[in-house]
Order: C-alpha cells, then structure tokens, then sequence
C-alpha cells in the first residue's frame, strides 16, 4: 500500500533541492567566481547535495511504493538537474499524489 506521506515528502524534498540549486547556480556560484568567495559554494553546494541524495532516495520509494515506471524515474532526475525542473513537475506529482488519494 502506498503512503501518501511518502509522496507528500518527495514533493517536499523536490522543492528544496530545487532552491538549493538555484542559490547555488544564482548566488553561490557568482560570489565565488565575481567576489572570489569559493567558500560560498563549498556551503551551498555541500547542501544541496544532501539534498539531491534525499531527493534521489525519496524519488525511489515514490516509484517503488507507486508503480511508477522508469520513464517517471528518467523525468523526475532531469527535472533535479534543470533549473526550475522541480517546480515544474511538481503539477503533475501533485496530480499523481491527488490520483492515488481518490
């Protein structure tokens, strides 16, 4: 039986990773290479990461516990890598999650 927690937690997850990567790609990353400040991306990129790792465990319990194929899996890691992927997804998880909720 799936739980909606699980999902609920995935999405959440999605969404901070995908600030964490634009504060690296967008605030992070200038400072180190604009203001020399390397230590900028050491903290945010060390973060997001983390969260990436959670992001990649959460998106396999989803699959798992959902049924979902590896094409879902294959879109879900692009979205983690494209700026603003995660906020995009995340209309059709929400839908996904709200399906299995009916």
């Amino acid at each position: 039986m799936a739980s909606q927690k699980t999902f609920q937690t995935f999405r959440t997850i999605a969404k901070i990773e995908g600030v964490s990567f634009l504060v690296l790609l967008f605030i992070a990353m200038p400072l180190k290479y604009i203001a020399d400040m390397p230590l900028a991306v050491r903290i945010v990129g060390s973060l997001h990461g983390i969260f990436f790792v959670a992001f990649m465990i959460w998106m396999y319990l989803v699959s798992d516990q959902y049924g979902k194929n590896i094409k879902w899996m294959f879109k879900s890691f692009l979205a983690s890598i494209i700026p603003f992927g995660t906020f995009v997804m995340d209309k059709q998880w929400k839908s996904e999650q709200l399906e299995v909720k009916s």
